[in-house]
């Protein structure tokens, strides 16, 4: 598994913040940026968020010293790869390849319980509504395609219980979306009765809070590893990937899972 010393959360930036946060670029050419974003970081400002003062798009402008184009939506809890154009001409060229799945995601996730095979899962989704910002929208939507690419890749049954049995049964999954629905991955995986470990949307709240007080794993497990496509303007195959953070590191150690990511 590859380790980085500096990998940490957002919020542990935040508490040992003495000076401006360094976001860790993973890729960078004269059209394109990515970085490896902190679990806990917003991508930009949302008046939903207005006690927030950081956020990925800003400190990378800061960073680098000019404007970028966010090309793709991460969620505030999910750590890994945020992808950004450098101007605005070079961000209509590839946001379209998101929209037409020319540009392949892998995500990484710990999920309750064992899967024992690979599978995809065509599951559609409605859309999800915020309580504040869609709260004129229509209730009446209909589901749209989700599909979730998902490969079982190590198990773990830890010495806790959360209920009739004395044990608690852990997986590591690669999961890889064909499409682009909010909360996807996070949706499809509580319909598999297989929820995200630390999803307090959709997950569980019981294996949340072993994880939390056992394993002192405070976040969302999941992490956008890697993503691959073809250049737009050199025609070059492009993978960028993204180390996990320390506690993601130690809960792999701590569950014997000898795994690159």
């Amino acid at each position: 598994m590859n380790t980085e010393e500096n990998a940490v959360t957002y919020d542990e930036l935040l508490e040992e913040q003495v000076e401006p946060i360094e976001l860790e670029i993973v890729y960078r050419d004269e059209h394109l940026i990515a970085i490896n974003k902190p679990a806990g970081m917003l991508v930009h400002r949302s008046w939903l968020d207005k006690h927030e003062t950081v956020f990925a798009m800003q400190t990378l402008r800061d960073q680098i010293g000019q404007h970028v184009f966010p090309l793709h939506r991460l969620d505030r809890p999910t750590s890994g790869i945020l992808f950004f154009a450098l101007s605005s001409e070079i961000a209509a060229q590839v946001s379209p390849l998101f929209a037409s799945r020319e540009i392949k995601k892998t995500y990484h996730a710990i999920v309750r319980g064992w899967i024992e095979e690979a599978d995809t899962l065509d599951y559609p989704l409605k859309k999800e509504l915020d309580k504040i910002a869609d709260k004129k929208a229509s209730k009446e939507v209909e589901a749209k395609e989700a599909i979730t690419e998902y490969k079982p890749l190590a198990k773990v049954e830890l010495p806790y219980s959360t209920g009739k049995f004395p044990t608690s049964r852990y997986c590591l999954m690669e999961l890889k979306p064909h499409t682009g629905r909010k909360h996807q991955l996070r949706r499809h995986m509580a319909h598999l009765r297989h929820p995200i470990v630390g999803d307090t949307s959709h997950g569980d709240g019981k294996h949340n809070r072993l994880f939390k007080e056992n394993l002192d794993s405070h976040r969302l497990l999941l992490h956008a590893s890697e993503l691959s496509f073809t250049h737009p303007i050199t025609d070059e195959n492009i993978v960028i990937k993204a180390n996990v953070d320390e506690t993601w590191q130690r809960l792999m150690t701590e569950f014997a899972w000898d795994i690159e990511l």
